[in-house]
């Protein structure tokens, strides 16, 4: 991987150091150029190639699935992650005294879709997470024989704990459980494969890892689960025949498809697969490596300084987020960062580090001189 010829591709580098890519991501050069020509058309031509525009949208579609290990049908598009979340959620046929399992350091768009199903008489267990890891172990304990759905992040967004999908996945399976997993700060840069992993239903959208606009993601519900889920907004676009208007016919379609209700949000479409195109061309076995040997730096600088690390430090629980806790008052420290042209989070008492694999060790060194700088004066 030529990271130099990688970084060009990212015009942020010239302006700022960018270490936040679990938050809200900056733009590939080629995303911009995609929804640039896409507004020129748009603007110079209207809606004569609506019909190429259709084919980029499938072109997307594919390259989402192919980024999971989905079958086409199995993908739908959302605006975010709660949508996917809530699709499932709300599309169930929950039954009184059912219930769902849950970590306990969820974001909360993975916790406020199964809470919303308390007026339903549907319970949600919420499993004690461990110093930011969520125990296999843990999670299977509050499983019974009325929990429906166990729902989990692939990477938590604090502590950056890399959930253990297979082992989890197989679990639900035998046990006939539906697994759902919040893929959001995973995609893009860690390997993820629905298949092998007995995932049932996963959502994210495409503004931090996959590297793409805000308000645009995608979904997928596996072939088996498909018919347990019905869709609750409903429009134009649901059902089989959708562009035959004036045909009324409410045979609602059967795949991902039936989620999709209106019209689409075509150029965020766009931008998403110029994303996605950026990322497949790059290979996330070689992302993966790339961010994970820039955590190996990142920690080593931390373990110089003393400072204790909050995610875990071992390889197989490791993904591109790493926090830390400072002794000191942290509470200027974003501003102090972002003043010296660095952006990170600071949330909750820590200090979280999120580079991709385009950032580089000399940005990394360029962090830690002005955290010892911030240290001194405060």
């Amino acid at each position: 991987m030529n990271i130099e010829n990688i970084r060009k591709e990212f015009p942020v580098t010239d302006e700022i150091i960018f270490f936040d890519h679990a938050r809200v991501a900056p733009l590939p050069e080629r995303v911009q150029k995609v929804v640039t020509a896409f507004v020129e058309d748009a603007t110079q031509f209207g809606t004569a190639h609506y019909d190429t525009w259709m084919l980029e949208l499938e072109h997307t579609r594919k390259k989402f699935a192919q980024l999971i290990n989905a079958d086409l049908e199995e993908v739908a598009f959302v605006k975010n992650t709660s949508e996917g979340i809530s699709i499932v959620a709300n599309g169930f046929d929950w039954q009184q005294g059912d219930n769902v399992v849950i970590p306990d350091i969820e974001f909360p768009a993975n916790v406020y879709p199964w809470w919303n199903l308390k007026q339903r008489g549907v319970e949600t267990r919420m499993v004690k997470s461990v110093e930011g890891r969520v125990l296999f172990d843990d999670l299977i304990k509050q499983v019974d024989d009325r929990t429906r759905i166990l729902s989990v992040s692939s990477v938590e967004c604090n502590s950056g704990f890399r959930t253990d999908l297979n082992s989890l996945g197989a679990y639900c399976k035998e046990k006939g459980v539906l697994f759902f997993v919040d893929a959001i700060q995973s995609l893009g840069v860690l390997p993820m494969d629905v298949k092998k992993d007995h995932i049932d239903f996963l959502s994210a959208d495409g503004h931090k890892w996959m590297l793409s606009v805000e308000g645009l993601g995608g979904f997928y519900i596996s072939k088996k689960a498909v018919d347990r889920i019905r869709p609750t907004t409903m429009g134009w676009g649901n059902v089989v025949n959708a562009e035959n208007f004036m045909d009324y016919d409410f045979t609602i379609k059967k795949d991902a498809k039936k989620f999709e209700e209106g019209t689409p949000n075509t150029m965020s479409i766009h931008a998403f697969g110029a994303a996605l195109e950026l990322l497949l061309e790059a290979g996330i076995d070689n992302i993966e490596k790339r961010v994970m040997n820039l955590g190996d730096f990142i920690i080593a600088e931390l373990n110089r300084r003393n400072i204790k690390i909050y995610s875990s430090t071992l390889l197989e629980e490791r993904s591109g987020n790493i926090s830390f806790i400072l002794s000191k008052d942290i509470s200027s420290l974003y501003t102090f960062m972002l003043d010296n042209k660095v952006k990170l989070t600071v949330r909750d008492g820590l200090v979280r580090l999120s580079p991709h694999f385009y950032n580089n060790e000399d940005e990394v060194l360029k962090v830690f001189e002005l955290l010892d700088e911030y240290l001194n004066k405060n």
